[in-house]
Parts: C-alpha cells; sequence; structure tokens
C-alpha cells in the first residue's frame, strides 16, 4: 500500500510541476527598464541562463528576449518536480519618444541571474533592427 501512496504522491507532485513550469514559460520574464541621459538599460530575470542559450533583438523601439535553459542530471538524484520554466521570453518596450543606436548595444548576462541591455541614445529617428550578441560577465 505504501507503494501506492508513493507513486500517486509522485504522479501529483509531477504534474504539479510540470503545470508550474507551462505558467512561468507563459509569463514574460520580468523586466526593468531604466534610463539615463545617454543610455536605456533593460534588465530581464534570467536566471540558470548561459550567454550560448539567449537571443536578443531589437526591433520597432522593443527589445526582445528568447532564452532556453537545460536542466542537467544531478548524480543520485530523480526529479519529482519538474518547476522550472525551459523556454522563456520577454520584451520591453523602450519610450515613444526613444531615439536609439542598435549597431552599438550590448548584452551582459550577469552572475546575478540578470541580463542586461544597453541601447545608446540616439540624435533622431532610427529604425533599425539589430541581433544583440549575448556575453557573460567576467
Amino acid at each position: 500500500m505504501r507503494g501506492v501512496g508513493e507513486s500517486v504522491g509522485s504522479a501529483v507532485l509531477g504534474t504539479l510541476g510540470r503545470v508550474m513550469a507551462r505558467t512561468q514559460e507563459t509569463r514574460g520574464l520580468p523586466v526593468d527598464v531604466l534610463e539615463s541621459d545617454d543610455t536605456f538599460l533593460a534588465i530581464f530575470d534570467a536566471p540558470g541562463a548561459h550567454s550560448s542559450d539567449v537571443r536578443v533583438r531589437y526591433e520597432h523601439n522593443t527589445i526582445f528576449v528568447e532564452l532556453d535553459r537545460f536542466r542537467t542530471e544531478t548524480e543520485g538524484y530523480e526529479m519529482t518536480y519538474p518547476g522550472r520554466g525551459l523556454a522563456l521570453d520577454g520584451q520591453a518596450t523602450l519610450p515613444e519618444d526613444a531615439s536609439v543606436d542598435p549597431s552599438g548595444a550590448s548584452a551582459t548576462l550577469k552572475t546575478d541571474g540578470t541580463l542586461q541591455v544597453r541601447l545608446s541614445k540616439a540624435d533622431g529617428d532610427t529604425d533599425e533592427s539589430a541581433d544583440i550578441e549575448t556575453e557573460n560577465e567576467e
């Protein structure tokens, strides 16, 4: 009887974990947008991501972020609650009157689990699009 209870418990936890992961995947990544005299800075939550798994694009006044995380196996452990979303995305729209130069943009994955995207302000209207390479903080 104990084995049946453990089996049912594992099934419930697994289902609950998958629901939580899907919920996380459907919400956008949390983001703050900051502005200085010469730069916009968007800070996205990106825990567990590696720079090679992050895609950043600027298009029509919006920063788009996609990241794919992977679960690594931990020797001696079995997954009972898969609650972290693996395919996450988010976006940050800059103020309507913002004018930036996306060709000089940078994206840095910080050791605190955030992704910082910097865009320099530009004079005049720009409607350029750009893929932004992501680097790891050193």
